[in-house]
Parts: structure tokens; C-alpha cells; sequence
């Protein structure tokens, strides 16, 4: 058994992942708005021992072409993230559950009173999934922020993030005594205020809401472009990330666990998960038909509207689909993965429909399309050759892929001492093996409000 074990999620997508799962005659068309999928999505990965269902989220339908407008990306068409987290969290009871929320378009109070609320009905097995909101479409739906530039989002989430901290402290978990013979429900010192005053932000507190046994929400970062990683480095338990290849994957790993080393917090405190879409069969030529069947089913308009979203809202209406991809303009939205799109048109050799096609299920993750027995052996290359502390599940359709992977794959590893899942009743924060950042276990001097 070695020393680290593999940490998983699932990403629960309506259909699945690949853009044209809707189409797949083994998926459901309404998916995105029926509850009791996702439901029995979180369930079917909590009973093979997965640590973490992961709910994506935007603020707003993307951009599409006239063609595609009413075909694309069906999760921009469902639930919200802390309301569909909230069910799937009362019919879980071991799982963790992560939901995306904004930071450019919330307020502190507001949100950590969600998320805390959230912790609670748990029982501490919440995470929360910082994003920045980077689409036109999403800043359109809301009053002007300051700035809507890549930079100053992230300066605004950071922000965020220490006055969501702070009010996450307004308790002392050992304050409540709750007495009925005295009549004092909590200790004179269990309560302090925030008193955030920041740039963008003011909160007072104290939050209204006290902590779960596991102090506080997981913060989980999906962003990998410089300011992403900083930011990662300097407040995240959990780094979802993008990464191609192996190599990518480990120069990702080694930059965020330097950056955490260098902010005096120890490397091995941040769990980095990167994406992975695999398609299985039981031979790699069964696996390549079941890819090239999901590939039949997409529309080229549809394709490229989500091509043009992820290089960062980029126009291609006048660009040759059978050429290179052009030059970009540096993206002030989606940066990392525009990186990570253009790098993969080069190093393959790619026109502009083909690398359309090419994304349209991994989307800028790792894809692997072969045997179970070969995506175990790359993916404990991953985590032996320090890539990964463990994956998020990318399904290609649902339930298939997420069955395929737990039915196939999970018991390969588990044979090789990588998965080792626990039935005990822990907190999100204990079975990542995570404790509270310095920042949280050094309370400040209390006030009483």
C-alpha cells in the first residue's frame, strides 16, 4: 500500500460531459432538470467510495451561434449549484459535495451564510468551488462590478475568500454550553465579529450561522492561469485543474505545491485533482467505437460555439475551419484553458474544426479512450509520478461512464493498494486527509458583539 491514497470525483454532469451526450440513445434528453439523476449520480459514486460530487455552474447561457443557440451546452439550462447541492447533500450521507459559486457576483455574508448553512445540513461535507465568472453573458446578468478584467476578478476572490474566512469564525466550536439550568445557550467569549473592510467588501459579522464539525467549507479553486494558481497556493484545500497530458500535469503539480511551500503552508496540504474523460471497453477497439459513435453525434456549429467559448469568447465566423488556428487575442476570461486549447491545435497538428471536434468531450482534460486495465496503469502513473493526488471523473454519458468507471475501473485500482475508500461517518476535511489552514486555526482575540 503506499503511503498516499488516490482521492476521486465525479462530475455530475446531465448527461455526461461530451457535448453531444444529450443526442446518445443511452442518455436522457431532460437530464439537466430532473433531480433525482444527479441524485442517483452522487449515490451510485458514493457506494463505490468516491470522496467528492463536484456541481458545476455559470451565471448566464454562453455565447452561440445562430445554428447551435438551442443545442449547446444543456448544464447552462438547469439547476443552480447550492440548490441542486442542497439535495443531493440530504440524500447522501458520506460523500462530500462541492458547488460552484461566483465571487464576482455575491457578497460574502450572503454566500458564507449559504455555504455554512449548507456545512450544516451535511453535517461537513460541503465544499465550494471559487470561480470568477469571466463571460460577457454572465457580467450582462448583474449590476457593474469595478472591474471586469482578468486580474481584478481574481484580486476581488481573494478578497472574497478571507472575508468569507473571517466570518467563518464568528463561532468557538467549544463556546455553545447550552445550559438549560443557567439559561446561557453559548459562553460570553464564543462570539467575535469579522469586521472585514476591504477594497471591494465590508462585512461586519458576526455570520449568523455556526460552524460544522468540520469548521468550515472546503475551498476548492479551478483556476490554472498564473493569478489562479496563485490564488490556489494561497487558499485551497482542493485545485481541480485541466491538464492535458502527463507532463502538463506534473508541471502544474510541482508549480502550486512550490507556491504553497513559498506562502509557509506545507505542500502536501493542497490536494490537486485533475480532470480525466475516459471512455472504457474491453478492448481499445471497442473503446474507439463508443468514442466514434459520441463523435458521429456532434453538430459542427455546436462544436465550434463551444470552441469559441473556451478559447475565452473568441469570434471564428470568419476564420478557415480547414486551416490552423489563427493568432488569439489573450483572453480575459477563461485564461488558463484558452492556453491549454492552443497548445493541444499546435502539438497535434489540428485545423480549427478538427480541434472543435477534438474538445468537444475532454475538453481541454485528460482523455484516454482504451481497456480498464490501461486507463488503472495511467492513471497510477499519474499519482506515483506526482501529476495528481487523485482525479475528477469527466463522464462521457450518465450513467453509462460513471457505471463503466466504478463497475471496471475502481476495483483495478483498489487491487493495486492506490483507492482504499472508507464507510466511516467523516467530514469532507477528514477523508482528504486535510486540516484547517493556518489561517483558521489561529483565531483572532474574540470581541463579543
Amino acid at each position: 500500500m503506499t503511503e498516499r491514497t488516490l482521492a476521486l470525483g465525479t462530475i455530475l454532469y446531465p448527461s455526461g460531459h461530451h457535448v453531444a451526450a444529450w443526442r446518445h440513445p443511452a442518455t436522457s434528453a431532460t437530464a439537466n432538470i430532473d433531480v433525482n439523476h444527479y441524485i442517483a449520480a452522487a449515490q451510485a459514486a458514493e457506494a463505490a467510495g468516491f470522496d467528492i460530487a463536484f456541481i458545476s455552474d455559470r451565471l448566464g447561457i454562453p455565447k452561440a451561434r445562430p445554428e447551435a443557440l438551442r443545442r449547446v451546452d444543456e448544464w447552462s439550462h438547469g439547476f443552480e449549484a447550492l440548490t441542486l447541492a442542497s439535495a443531493v447533500a440530504i440524500s447522501t450521507s458520506r460523500i462530500g459535495v462541492v458547488a460552484t459559486a461566483s465571487t464576482t457576483f455575491n457578497e460574502p455574508y450572503n454566500l458564507a451564510r449559504q455555504l455554512a448553512s449548507l456545512d450544516l445540513i451535511s453535517n461537513g461535507r460541503i465544499g465550494w468551488n471559487i470561480v470568477t465568472s469571466s463571460l460577457d453573458q454572465e457580467r450582462d446578468n448583474f449590476n457593474a462590478v469595478d472591474s471586469f478584467d482578468h486580474a481584478a476578478r481574481y484580486e476581488r476572490a481573494e478578497e472574497f475568500v478571507q472575508a468569507a474566512l473571517a466570518l467563518w469564525q464568528s463561532w468557538s466550536p467549544e463556546g455553545f454550553i447550552r445550559d438549560k439550568q443557567s439559561g446561557a445557550f453559548f459562553a460570553p467569549d464564543a462570539l467575535s465579529e469579522a469586521n472585514h473592510s476591504g477594497r471591494y467588501f465590508r462585512a461586519r459579522g458576526p455570520l449568523n450561522v455556526i460552524a460544522s464539525r468540520q469548521g468550515r467549507p472546503l475551498l476548492v479553486q479551478a483556476g490554472s492561469s498564473g493569478p489562479g494558481k496563485a490564488l490556489a497556493a494561497r487558499t485551497a484545500d482542493v485545485v481541480f485543474t485541466a491538464q492535458p497530458d502527463i507532463t502538463a500535469a506534473q508541471a502544474f503539480y510541482r508549480d502550486v505545491k512550490a507556491l504553497r511551500e513559498e506562502g509557509d503552508r506545507h505542500g502536501d496540504a493542497v490536494t490537486i485533482l485533475p480532470g480525466i474523460f475516459p471512455v472504457i471497453g474491453r478492448t481499445k477497439a471497442e473503446a474507439e467505437d463508443k468514442y466514434a459513435a459520441l463523435q458521429d453525434l456532434i453538430q459542427p456549429d455546436v462544436a465550434l460555439s463551444l470552441l469559441e467559448t473556451y478559447l475565452g469568447d473568441v469570434d471564428l465566423s470568419k476564420v478557415d475551419l480547414d486551416g490552423p488556428l489563427p493568432e488569439l487575442p489573450v483572453s480575459n476570461s477563461i485564461k488558463s484553458r484558452q492556453g491549454v486549447l492552443v497548445d493541444i491545435a499546435r502539438s497535434e497538428g489540428l485545423s480549427v474544426i478538427q480541434l472543435a471536434r477534438r474538445i468537444a468531450g475532454a475538453r481541454g482534460h485528460w482523455q484516454i479512450v482504451d481497456t480498464a486495465e490501461e486507463i488503472a496503469g495511467r492513471i497510477e502513473d499519474w499519482f506515483v509520478n506526482r501529476a495528481a493526488d487523485g482525479f475528477m471523473l469527466l463522464p462521457p454519458i450518465f450513467p453509462d461512464g460513471q457505471d463503466d468507471f466504478i463497475r471496471e475501473v475502481v476495483p483495478l485500482l483498489r487491487q493495486r493498494g492506490l483507492f482504499a475508500p472508507s464507510s466511516a461517518d467523516l467530514s469532507l476535511r477528514e477523508r482528504l486527509g486535510l486540516k484547517l489552514t493556518a489561517a483558521l486555526e489561529s483565531r483572532p482575540a474574540r470581541k463579543r458583539a
